[in-house]
């Protein structure tokens, strides 16, 4: 079969059709070597050092069930035995499997829905069971962070066709629709008050735009006569995002819910660039939106061009490491205690807009995350080796 999405990008810029198969190559390559002992979870992340001889190690730390559902959501597109040497001699459905037998001990709503959402696009005959967990956790009138109210919908519409999932979609569509601040183009960070302090109830971040808009558009796509309400809060989030995009291709990461402004552009992630920002763009047009390939292929130049370390030569380093199997987490300002984003985020409470330019000068963007989560991998092959919806 053929893959619509890489035929697209061959088409319109071959060298980054070259290095996305670069990257794919890279994640199936790296994945199993996030799995930990006994290949039955993944890590959190991996951690990278660099030793006196340039040499690099790099390190497992924690474990999330989250990540390894993601992980789940991307290497079901691949053919069984690539499915197999990424998940630890599993398929995806028998993964899937592995994580729906988890949900009792499974607390949060996200996990969860994560876990529905892949048994639902692996067709895990236990799906019930991890709709019945997502139900339990999500309380009805309880305010949810955007994020995870995104993935109880892109599960409850995964789930359509194999389950009564009527009521509950219609809920946690009208939650995510009725979030958005006077009707504006992007989402907050919850989906009510009480969750995110008053100072910075307005800052929300690239996650609460790429999920949400994934999902409503996953939404219209799932029903007979779709949902064109959704749609266009799809399409209006993704039109807002790509106008904001940076001139380098950077996906800023903390907005102006109200004014759909950028409070502060940085970290600028790797998975914004190569997975986050192209899954969800896709999904859109996949859904019957606009074609957003311009933006998804300038965010994707990022990853080897990466402006921030390019002016300034004694910085630069590669992101993409593939005798590791890695791509570095992000690109960042190294402030204590994340100061930037403290300073402007209360800044633009009281003055929308407002920007504190000195700071630009005082911390730029020169440090870079040496670190690499499964679930950049999962996005990834999300993104690039799916097609349709």
């Amino acid at each position: 079969m053929t893959n619509t999405r890489l035929a697209a990008l061959g088409s319109e810029d071959p060298p980054l059709l070259s290095l996305t198969r670069r990257l794919l190559t890279l994640a199936e390559s790296g994945l199993p070597s996030m799995l930990l002992p006994g290949g039955e979870a993944f890590a959190f992340t991996m951690a990278g050092r660099e030793a006196p001889d340039s040499t690099w190690t790099l390190e497992r730390r924690g474990t999330s069930i989250r990540y390894a559902a993601i992980t789940v959501l991307g290497a079901r597109f691949l053919p069984e035995n690539r499915q197999r040497a990424v998940l630890g001699g599993r398929t995806a459905q028998e993964f899937a499997g592995l994580l729906v037998e988890s949900l009792p001990t499974v607390t949060n709503l996200g996990d969860a829905a994560l876990i529905a959402w892949a048994a639902a696009d692996t067709a895990h005959p236990k799906l019930s069971d991890a709709l019945a967990r997502v139900n339990v956790l999500d309380e009805a009138g309880r305010p949810q962070y955007t994020v995870e109210a995104a993935w109880v919908l892109s599960a409850l519409a995964a789930a359509r066709e194999a389950a009564d999932v009527e009521d509950r979609l219609t809920a946690a569509r009208d939650r995510l629709l009725r979030a958005r601040i006077g009707g504006g183009p992007l989402f907050p960070h919850a989906t009510g008050p009480g969750l995110v302090p008053w100072y910075r109830a307005h800052v929300s971040c690239f996650a609460d735009q790429a999920y949400p808009l994934q999902a409503l558009a996953r939404l219209h796509a799932s029903g007979d006569g779709g949902d064109p309400e959704a749609l266009a809060a799809s399409e209006a989030c993704a039109a807002r995002i790509c106008a904001l995009q940076g001139d380098g291709g950077q996906w800023w990461w903390h907005y102006d819910a109200r004014t759909g402004g950028v409070v502060e552009g940085y970290p600028v992630y790797s998975v914004h660039q190569h997975a986050m920002a192209p899954t969800a763009l896709f999904d859109l047009t996949d859904a019957g939106g606009s074609d957003f390939g311009a933006a998804v292929r300038k965010g994707l130049r990022w990853m080897t061009e990466v402006p921030e370390l390019a002016e300034h030569p004694e910085h630069r380093e590669p992101l993409i490491l593939d005798e590791l199997g890695v791509t570095w987490r992000k690109v960042y300002r190294g402030d204590p205690k994340k100061a930037v984003r403290a300073a402007r985020g209360l800044g633009t409470r009281v003055a929308p807009g407002l920007r504190l330019k000195t700071l630009d000068r005082v911390y730029r963007p020169v440090s870079v995350d040496r670190e690499c989560r499964p679930y950049e991998f999962g996005w990834m092959l999300h993104a690039w080796q799916g097609g349709g919806i």
